[in-house]
Parts: structure tokens; C-alpha cells; sequence
């Protein structure tokens, strides 16, 4: 069975530095006194998709609703409350999504960026209904379709194709790892997607560490209207610089990705690593302002708070 790898060198970690990370025996990040608490949420106002531009609306973590050319589309809804296999506590929702998956208007198409339970959530895919078209990195068909989804379609990185009248999806690459047991690790890919609908660019970067890649995909696709880039899950450092990029790193993606616009996602919603929930968006203001680049033009928003997107 094929196994996906990233394509460029970087640090690999295994099971047993995870026993010594949550142990306690290995090195951690300094404290930071950061406010421990989960990302705002204003109240949802959930209407139908303009047909001028786009609307993207944070649902929490890396959920997104994107409504465009009168079309509702998903990227990575979540809408559980535990984003493991078990109802763990330590893996609670810390903020509650800002509707049910049921209150959404109806979906035309959702986009999943890999399996991690935090990203591919079965529940939500069930209540949204198992005829709703999934759009998948190479190697979920399989398995999304023993779970009974009847429309599935792989692409592989930088493949591209129309998947409703009007709007064109790419898969573009990231730097992460598959896993939702640990018999399965990297059977499947993992990946971000940029959409092009109504002369607007949208793209979600999926969950990644900083790469190389990011670079060629601002120069083969870029520039992005709005990007939706992740903030957190960082600390401790050592462990998680493979897989998951810190606030600084996030400005440099934006940058080097050609974003206009841009939001900060995977960050206060679940408690996933070390950091205080409410650190990724001090420190990505703070990297703002040492690169001079507008508050506005990178934000840290609210979960159910939404922005029109015009091109």
C-alpha cells in the first residue's frame, strides 16, 4: 500500500516522542503569559451565498463556510464536540461552534484537507449527508467510501479541476502527516486547496509547517485574494515545527504565498498543544507590526464572524 512523504528534508518524529512530550521528560518552550483563554465568537449570521464575491465565515479551528456564485461550500467543518475518537477531555471544544451542521444552508461540495480527526470529522460528514461530494487529497477515496460516502474525488497536488459550474478547485501542497489510527500513518496525503470562482482567488492552506512549497505556490498560483492560514498549535517547538507553523512563520507563508488578505485559523478552539489558547494572535500582531504589514491585512477574527471577498 502506498505511503505519502513530504518531498523535501525536515525533522520526523515518532510515538516515542510523543510519550516523552506529554511525559513531561522533554525540553519545554519558556512560559509565556500569554491569557489562556479560547478564541472569540460573535453571533452567526448565516445567509445565502452572494453571487458578487464571496463570503468566508470562520466556524472555529479550521472550518470554514465559503459561499460563492450562489454555491455553499465546506473546507474542514468540525462541528463535534471532541476532535478525537473518544470523548477525551483534554480534547473538549473549548468554544462552541457557532451553529449546528444542520442549521447550515445546504452544501454543494466540501473540501478535506486530510484525515486528522481535528480536520475530517465522520459526524459532521453524516449529518451533512452521504451524497454531499467530498473533494479529498489522493488516498481518502478508499476509506471515505467504506464509510458509505457515495461522492468522493481525489486530487493530487497542484491538480486541478471544476467541481461545480463556475468554480475551480486546486490542491496545493503542505508539510503534514495522515494518521486516524496508529496502524494507518501517511496511507493517505495531506494538502490545502485554493478556489477560483466569480474572479475571486480563496485558499486555505490546510494544517502544515512552513516548506518550500509555499514559495511555488505563490509564484504558479498566487497572488490569493484571502488566504485562511493556521496560527497555532506550536509549542513545544522541537516537537512540532515538522507539522504545524507558529505565528511568525504564518506572516512569512502569507508573504510568500502572495496573499492580499488573509485570516488566522487552527488556533483557540481546541486545545492541542502546550501554548496559552489566546498566544497566536498576540504574537502574530506583534510579527505585523515588525514587518510592517497592516493589522488588517492578516487578521485573527472571531469564530462565526464573516468577510466579503471581492476581486
Amino acid at each position: 500500500m502506498r505511503r505519502f512523504t513530504n518531498p523535501w528534508l525536515h525533522d520526523e518524529h515518532r510515538f516515542r516522542d510523543v510519550l516523552r512530550w506529554k511525559a513531561g521528560i522533554a525540553p519545554k518552550d519558556p512560559l509565556s503569559a500569554a491569557p489562556d483563554h479560547p478564541a472569540p465568537a460573535v453571533p452567526i449570521a448565516l445567509e445565502g451565498a452572494p453571487q458578487d464575491g464571496w463570503r468566508v465565515t470562520w466556524l472555529g479551528h479550521a472550518s470554514f463556510l465559503l459561499q460563492g456564485c450562489g454555491r455553499n461550500l465546506l473546507v474542514d467543518p468540525v462541528f463535534s464536540d471532541h476532535c478525537a475518537p473518544l470523548p477525551f477531555p483534554s480534547l473538549k471544544r473549548q468554544v462552541p461552534a457557532p451553529c449546528r451542521a444542520d442549521e447550515l444552508p445546504e452544501i454543494d461540495a466540501v473540501l478535506l484537507s486530510h484525515s486528522h480527526y481535528d480536520h475530517l470529522d465522520l459526524a459532521t460528514l453524516r449529518t451533512l449527508g452521504k451524497e454531499t461530494p467530498l473533494l479529498v487529497p489522493e488516498g481518502h477515496a478508499g476509506w471515505l467510501g467504506k464509510q458509505g460516502f457515495r461522492e468522493v474525488r481525489e486530487v493530487s497536488w497542484f491538480g486541478s479541476g471544476e467541481i461545480l459550474p463556475g468554480i475551480r478547485a486546486t490542491a496545493t501542497p503542505a508539510q503534514h502527516f495522515t494518521a486516524r489510527t496508529p496502524f494507518d500513518r501517511n496511507r493517505a496525503h495531506w494538502c490545502g486547496w485554493l478556489l477560483e470562482g466569480g474572479g475571486v482567488k480563496l485558499w486555505h492552506a490546510g494544517d502544515s509547517a512552513w516548506c518550500p512549497a509555499f514559495r511555488e505556490i505563490g509564484e504558479r498560483l498566487g497572488p490569493v485574494d484571502f488566504g485562511m492560514i493556521p496560527i497555532g498549535a506550536y509549542s513545544p517547538r522541537w516537537f512540532m515545527k515538522p507539522m504545524h507553523m507558529n505565528p511568525e512563520e504564518a506572516v512569512q507563508v502569507f508573504r510568500e504565498t502572495r496573499c492580499r488578505r488573509a485570516v488566522a485559523m487552527h488556533w483557540g478552539t481546541f486545545r492541542l498543544t502546550d501554548e496559552p489558547l489566546g498566544e497566536p494572535p498576540l504574537r502574530l500582531a506583534e510579527e505585523l507590526v515588525r514587518q510592517g504589514i497592516p493589522a488588517a491585512s492578516f487578521m485573527a477574527g472571531s469564530i462565526g464572524e464573516s468577510w466579503l471577498v471581492r476581486g
